[in-house]
């Protein structure tokens, strides 16, 4: 199915590893132009050199007035990924204030700061657009020791549909994707131990994990102009996990 990306320009956050890395990638292989931002200039470094021409931005998203600084003046986007996240996981009676305040600062009010940037900039250029937010199937069900990442994630599912509706009038469709455990380097370190896989596998009638590219061929779809009367969706990509 040829999506129609080529001469747009996306951003894309997180974009140093794993599902944000593969989406630039995928991004840049379909003529767009991209602006990846990440807190690791290494990643970035190495990922200008396998995707030559991708504007590459360093900065750490929980920090409100450097994401002004790195951002405000980004230019013209047209298509925005937010990926970034972080997954710190700690048992409910142990979670810290530390833990609590840096996921909300980077899985949901780094999604509404960057996505305020690009959507004030289409709105003033009466551009349409398209926002897709990386959620998780733990917006949707409890997972032990994951008591903060789903809070956020779920926050993150009601944004989504919020965005949805208050930017729609002006052409700008935003939607979320809902993977399960996705077997980037990180997520096959994490889930590596046989009896800890199974404790999700056994929740999967497909049996399986997801592999990146079941999640980035979603993006891309959601992003695209094929998927112009979806907005305010989460979209599961987890092998029939919600379904259970």
């Amino acid at each position: 199915m040829e999506l129609g990306l080529a001469g747009r320009r996306a951003l894309v956050t997180g974009a140093g590893k794993g599902i944000g890395r593969s989406t630039v990638q995928a991004l840049h292989a379909a003529g767009v132009q991209v602006v990846a931002v990440s807190r690791t200039q290494g990643d970035l470094d190495s990922l200008v050199r396998e995707c030559p021409g991708v504007k590459p931005v360093c900065v750490d998203l929980s920090d409100w007035e450097a994401t002004e600084r790195a951002l405000g003046g980004v230019g013209p986007v047209d298509l925005l990924v937010n990926n970034a996240a972080v997954a710190l996981l700690q048992p409910f009676l142990e979670v810290t204030k530390e833990a609590c305040d840096i996921s909300f600062d980077v899985n949901l009010r780094a999604v509404i700061q960057v996505s305020q940037i690009v959507a004030r900039d289409l709105i003033a250029r009466g551009a349409p657009g398209s926002i897709v937010n990386v959620s998780s199937q733990a917006s949707q069900r409890a997972l032990t020791n994951h008591s903060v990442y789903c809070a956020t994630k779920g926050a993150m599912d009601m944004l989504t549909k919020v965005m949805a509706l208050e930017l729609g009038p002006h052409k700008i469709r935003v939607n979320a994707v809902n993977p399960t455990v996705v077997m980037t380097p990180m997520g096959k370190a994490n889930w590596s131990d046989p009896r800890k896989a199974k404790t999700i596998l056994d929740r999967i009638p497909l049996g399986r994990f997801a592999e990146v590219e079941n999640v980035v061929d979603f993006i891309l779809f959601l992003l695209s102009d094929r998927s112009s009367m979806t907005t305010g969706s989460t979209v599961p990509v987890d092998g029939g996990f919600l379904a259970t």
